[in-house]
């Protein structure tokens, strides 16, 4: 018999997607050829504010800048814990300047920010578990951030980290191949991180909900979860049920177009730790 899943109190930061478009490819989901309907991406990314407000939490908002099209996700401007937010420094380019409004945005209200010597792209490659093991944190690194941020951010954070190595270039960021849904419990596509990054995740989280292929391609792990409730991408229906038989709350939500950028419900998402 499950457990039962009690939901916390989530303090949350969005970017709405007023300049978003796809207009280079940084990953392999982006298609400059592929045109996005900007009314619905606006439509569908108030859905998700919307339906994070009705689950009772709190969400503030990041105010979006012309030329920075990937600001709408959120997640990966910075990664709080504890009343601190260790700062991004993007990989690409086109990217770089979303750093900046971040920092503003978490000095203004009042967290201790640091800027980064590292090369990492917030929580799109960091997990916190606070429950997990006196508070943990896990890491992804292959693609777009440095396995030297993961030293960096423990020396920030004061929290271990464990470093797990993406391979998969699909799943590029660590938030589209694992996610916590409580405290304590991940669910993660094993086949995108390396052989040994399996063996410690199967030996940390001996329990985890494992994905498959076809989950993790609808960025169904991209997800966002309260610790009952699990809003997650609507094409994701194998997760959806999945979750679901483990104790857990579907919520789907339509983001179409937001997934022509690279990203789902969690790249939209910043959790504010204080």
């Amino acid at each position: 018999m499950n457990q039962p899943r009690i939901p916390r109190k989530r303090t949350y930061l969005l970017c709405p997607p007023e300049y978003f478009t796809v207009e280079y490819a940084i990953n392999p989901w982006m298609d400059v050829t592929t045109p996005v309907d900007s009314e619905l991406a606006v439509k569908q990314w108030y859905r998700l504010r919307e339906t994070l407000l009705d689950l009772g939490h709190t969400v503030h908002e990041l105010t979006p800048e012309p030329g920075l099209p990937d600001m709408v996700y959120a997640a990966n401007g910075a990664f709080v814990v504890d009343g601190t937010s260790y700062g991004a420094r993007f990989r690409h380019r086109q990217r770089a300047a979303e750093a900046e409004s971040h920092r503003a945005f978490y000095e203004a209200y009042g967290w201790r920010h640091v800027s980064p010597t590292e090369t990492n792209e917030g929580e799109g490659d960091f997990a916190y578990l606070p429950d997990a093991y006196g508070g943990l944190i896990l890491a992804g690194y292959g693609f777009r951030t440095s396995a030297a941020a993961h030293a960096e951010a423990q020396e920030v954070l004061g929290r271990p980290v464990v470093s797990l190595r993406l391979v998969d270039p699909r799943f590029y960021h660590l938030d589209t191949a694992l996610a916590a849904l409580d405290d304590r419990t991940v669910v993660y596509f094993p086949e995108a991180f390396s052989p040994a990054s399996q063996q410690v995740l199967a030996q940390l989280f001996p329990d985890a909900i494992r994905a498959d292929e076809a989950d993790a391609v609808a960025f169904g792990l991209n997800l966002v979860s309260d610790g009952r409730h699990v809003v997650l991408n609507s094409e994701a229906t194998g997760m959806a049920a999945k979750v679901a038989a483990a104790g857990y709350l579907p919520v789907p939500v339509e983001l179409s177009e937001l997934k022509k950028g690279g990203g789902s419900v969690k790249c939209c998402v910043a959790e504010l730790r204080p």
